[in-house]
């Protein structure tokens, strides 16, 4: 038997983790792993659970979720020598590293993909002292996903996040940013957001950065530029479509190393979460953790 800890959000994705629990761990019995549990009390303590379990020599951690218990949990792992492969329940109300990596969102699927015990290597993005794995960024947008109450996403799911958008969209405002890419130049205007990319899926736009891939040590970053409201909604429709990349107010680059400095006072968000505020310096630590993937890759999330 596989020595698993279960690190679980029980109020993600209008508290599915709670009702399916005996089941999940019943699944995961017959599949030779045998897991304990751990129910999230709050902000960090997925990130106090993980880097426990990571030093307690678990076989394997697994966390049940959305992209915020993830993200708790890569905070936990990626700063310790051993780093045991990690498993994804995607129960929460985003789910957008498991969007990109083909993770299926039906529990039994996500289950049976971890029994199979088969592994794939991905990029740890590092935000000053902090850790992120599918996407950063700062500007007033990105702000939307600790805004939205916890309360109001068990509720209404995703609708939630349009919502607050909507509501968002008509106070933008460009902000006075500076980047130094390495390999790559310097970069100095008003804009009105800036991401971050290790994956694909961002904010469920899954063409938002095409190209990018989890396993080759580069980051893609989106710079948008100041623009009006009108300007904005046409690339968030460019954007569905993945043909933003070609539009005037958009700079698209790749690069292993980032620094962003501003005058004003800008918040950063790390896969959704509140992650500190500018100046920062974006890198990348490749293949620094090992995930459970489908070995043919034909697995989805849908």
């Amino acid at each position: 038997m596989k020595r698993a800890r279960l690190i679980y959000n029980p109020t993600s994705g209008r508290e599915e983790m709670k009702r399916r629990l005996p089941d999940i761990l019943q699944r995961l019995d017959q599949g030779g792993i045998e897991a304990t549990c751990h129910a999230t009390i709050g902000e960090g303590d997925a990130t106090l659970a993980a880097a426990d379990a990571a030093e307690r020599g678990y076989d394997m951690i697994i966390a049940a979720g959305g992209d915020g218990t993830l993200y708790e949990v890569i905070n936990g792992l990626a700063n310790k020598p051993n780093r045991p492969p990690l498993g994804i329940l995607p129960v929460g109300t985003t789910n957008d590293f498991a969007r990109a990596t083909g993770i299926p969102k039906h529990w039994e699927y996500a289950c049976d993909l971890i029994i199979g015990q088969y592994t794939r290597p991905v990029d740890v993005g590092v935000a000053n002292e902090r850790y992120f794995i599918n996407i950063a960024g700062g500007g007033s947008l990105t702000e939307l996903t600790y805004d939205v109450p916890s309360k109001l996403k068990t509720m209404v799911g995703q609708l939630a996040y349009y919502m607050k958008g909507l509501e968002k969209m008509t106070r933008l405002r460009p902000t006075e940013l500076k980047f130094v890419a390495e390999g790559v130049g310097e970069f100095h205007d008003e804009f009105m957001l800036f991401l971050i990319c290790n994956s694909n899926s961002v904010g469920g736009f899954e063409r938002l950065a095409p190209d990018s891939k989890l396993d080759d040590g580069l980051l893609d970053v989106l710079l948008i530029r100041k623009m009006n409201l009108a300007e904005f909604i046409r690339l968030v429709t460019l954007a569905l479509r993945g043909e933003h990349l070609s539009d005037p107010h958009v700079i698209h680059l790749r690069t292993n190393s980032l620094k962003v400095t501003t005058p004003d006072y800008v918040q950063i968000n790390l896969d959704g979460e509140y992650g500190g505020v500018l100046p920062a310096h974006f890198s990348v630590l490749p293949s620094h953790l090992r995930i459970f993937a489908d070995e043919t890759g034909v697995s989805t999330y849908r």
